[in-house]
This record gives structure tokens, C-alpha cells and sequence, in this order.
């Protein structure tokens, strides 16, 4: 069965830093692109950042480029997402998702990290 588990998330002050990682299991992590997607309250879920399955490229979200940074460790199985230079409107849960291609979410989500952003 296909399960990502997320870790990593948390307060920190706007300016700060964190790290998001997610753990696959149950698939061939490295033919699949590998997502982060966020859902700020009241909001819709929105893809943050993608990575190609052997993570040669990369892509981002225009609200977050030039701070964030999406990279997978294949031998790990897992998905990094680096976010720096926090804003308050980067608070939300942060899911990790097993891409159904790119640019498009698939069908497998982990449980979700909470992110919050303030002073």
C-alpha cells in the first residue's frame, strides 16, 4: 500500500526556516514526480513546488520561487522541501503527493504537516 508520512513542520518567526520531509513506502518512489502542496485556512490547496523523478528538474510556485527549495533523495525514498525567508502567508498544512504527472496532483497524500509563520 502507498504511504508518504510527513515531518518536519512547525512554528518559526517570519524570516526563519524550516525543512519538510516525506517518507514514501509501498511504491517505486523514483518513477513517480514528487509534489509539495499547501492549504492555507479557508483557502484552496495549492501546489507549492514539483520534482522530476530523478530530480533533474524542478519547478515552483511563483509565490514562493527564489525561497523554497524541493529536492528527493531516491535511496531514502524521501522528498525534501526547504523553505526560507518565511512569510505569514506561508502558513498551512504542507502535503506531501505522489505526482500523477506533472503539474498534476495524483492520488496519494500524506497526512499533512502544519506550518505556522509569525512573530
Amino acid at each position: 500500500q502507498a504511504q508518504l508520512v510527513e515531518s518536519g513542520g512547525g512554528w518559526v518567526q517570519p524570516g526563519g526556516a524550516l525543512t519538510l520531509s516525506c517518507t514514501a513506502s509501498g511504491f517505486f518512489f523514483s518513477n513517480f514526480v514528487m509534489q509539495w502542496w499547501r492549504r492555507a485556512p479557508g483557502k484552496e490547496r495549492e501546489l507549492v513546488a514539483q520534482v522530476s523523478e530523478f530530480g533533474y528538474q524542478t519547478d515552483y510556485a511563483d509565490f514562493v520561487k527564489g525561497r523554497f527549495t524541493i529536492s528527493r533523495d531516491n535511496d531514502k525514498e524521501t522528498v525534501y522541501l526547504r523553505m526560507a525567508d518565511l512569510k505569514p502567508e506561508d502558513t498551512a498544512e504542507y502535503y506531501c503527493n505522489r505526482g500523477k504527472a506533472w503539474g498534476y496532483g495524483g492520488d496519494v497524500w500524506g497526512q499533512g504537516t502544519q506550518v505556522t509563520v509569525s512573530a
